[in-house]
Parts: C-alpha cells; structure tokens; sequence
C-alpha cells in the first residue's frame, strides 16, 4: 500500500523505484488552471496511441481514467485515484481523460531518461507493439 500523502518519503515507494530501476521522476499537475496549454493536452492524452517503453503512472492526488485495448481490441476502463499505480506495457494502445473532477496530479517514473513520444494509432509496425502482441497470443494459449 502506498502512501500518496508522504510520497516523498514512503519506503514502499523508494522499494519500488529501486527494484523497477525508476531512475527518473516528475509530478504532472492536469486542471485547468495548473496546466499550460490544458485543451491541447487533454485533447493529446485522449487520442489513442502507444509509447516505446512503459508508462508508470502513481496518482498522488485527484481521479481520472487510462482506457486500454484488450486482446480483442475492446476498451478497457481503469478508473485511478489518490494512492494507484499503474504500469502500462510498451506498446499498448491507451488514452488517458480526467473524471468529472477535472483534476488530478501524478507522478510520472521512468527507466533512465524521459521520452515523451506518443504514437498515434496506427502505430503497429513498431517492435515494441509486435512484442506486445506477442506477449498477447502468448497470454492467451
């Protein structure tokens, strides 16, 4: 259980960015009056795409929803709140919205370097979502 009200110092937290080699970290502020540029942006998470490497996302205050594709290519809704983590897969198709609230603020962990790009759909032919698709099939037999 992780403690989003003391994320600064939680040992849970320290474990895991030690044991996942989360090496790098920022906190996202998403509300209108905290995000430059908060239309474009929200309108950018929304559209479905798919990152190179894992998106690590722990919600330290506020709600919202990542949508995933299942193996049928259905959506999938994650509702996320004060104290979840979530680790999207490298090559997933995901989009991410706020709830009603129109708030939240969440940290954002990576391995090594940060990389931003988001590759809208369709975006198969890369081998970070050929793996994904192979860990699919591979899931499902």
């Amino acid at each position: 259980q992780l403690d989003a009200d003391s994320y600064e110092t939680d040992p849970c937290l320290k474990e895991i960015r030690r044991a996942e080699n989360y090496s790098w970290m920022d906190i996202i502020t998403i509300h209108k009056d905290k995000l430059p540029n908060y239309e474009e942006k929200i309108k950018t998470f929304y559209e479905e795409h798919l990152h190179l490497d894992d998106e690590i996302r722990y919600i330290l205050d506020g709600s919202g929803y990542f949508d995933v594709r299942d193996k049928d290519d259905k959506w999938i809704r994650i509702s996320m709140e004060k104290g979840d983590m979530i680790t999207l897969p490298a090559g997933i198709y995901h989009r991410f919205t706020l709830d009603e609230n129109n708030y939240v603020k969440a940290m954002r962990l990576f391995v090594g370097e940060p990389v931003w790009t988001a590759y809208n759909r369709p975006a198969d032919d890369f081998p970070a979502r050929k793996q994904y698709m192979k860990f699919l099939a591979e899931e499902a037999q």
